[in-house]
């Protein structure tokens, strides 16, 4: 079971990165038959080894199926960016410069200084960006048509939903996300 540290409630234990797995499979135009073995893993997260505190950031919508916020690794390989904190460290700072993006949750804001500051590129891959823009790390999906047609038909899909969804559809949580993204639909 899942205690919820804020109000006590508890519920059936789930895997939480099912619909951003999802997400992250199609933003890179594939089908999760296309890369067996492979799983999602955050990137920005409350760092916790003990697993005690609430994830406020990967609870976030805004943050939860954000592609600069995951990455597919070999499933044997997952928990490197659960429960060591130099991986989830240098994988932040290639999201940040890859992406030109890091997260700004106040939950983690001492956290994004240090990798908007880095300096240490000891053990940092050299395939991987120094700067926006510098490289493409090896494996790095290029952006397609089939990435393209993707992306568009889950916009489709969301403003169909913000059209039509029922009133348990997170409708605030979703335009807000979108806001914050600057998504035009």
């Amino acid at each position: 079971m899942n205690k919820n540290k804020t109000n006590g409630s508890e519920v059936h234990k789930v895997e939480g990165n099912v619909h951003a797995n999802k997400a992250l499979t199609y933003a890179l135009g594939l089908r999760k038959d296309e890369r067996p073995n492979w799983s999602c893993c955050h990137i920005w997260g409350v760092d916790d080894g003990s697993y005690q505190l609430e994830n406020s950031i990967v609870q976030d919508p805004r943050f939860f199926s954000c592609v600069g916020n995951m990455v597919l690794l070999p499933t044997p390989l997952k928990a490197f960016t659960d429960v060591m904190p130099d991986v989830k460290m240098r994988l932040r700072v290639c999201a940040t410069h890859l992406y030109g993006w890091h997260c700004d949750h106040q939950d983690i804001k001492g956290v994004a200084a240090q990798v908007v500051g880095w300096k240490d590129w000891t053990d940092y891959p050299a395939s991987w960006p120094k700067r926006p823009g510098s490289s493409n790390p090896l494996g790095t999906v290029p952006f397609s048509n089939r990435i393209k047609t993707a992306a568009d038909r889950r916009k489709n899909a969301i403003r169909k939903d913000l059209s039509s969804a029922g009133s348990y559809y997170p409708k605030e949580k979703v335009e807000a996300a979108l806001e914050y993204w600057k998504i035009e639909l």
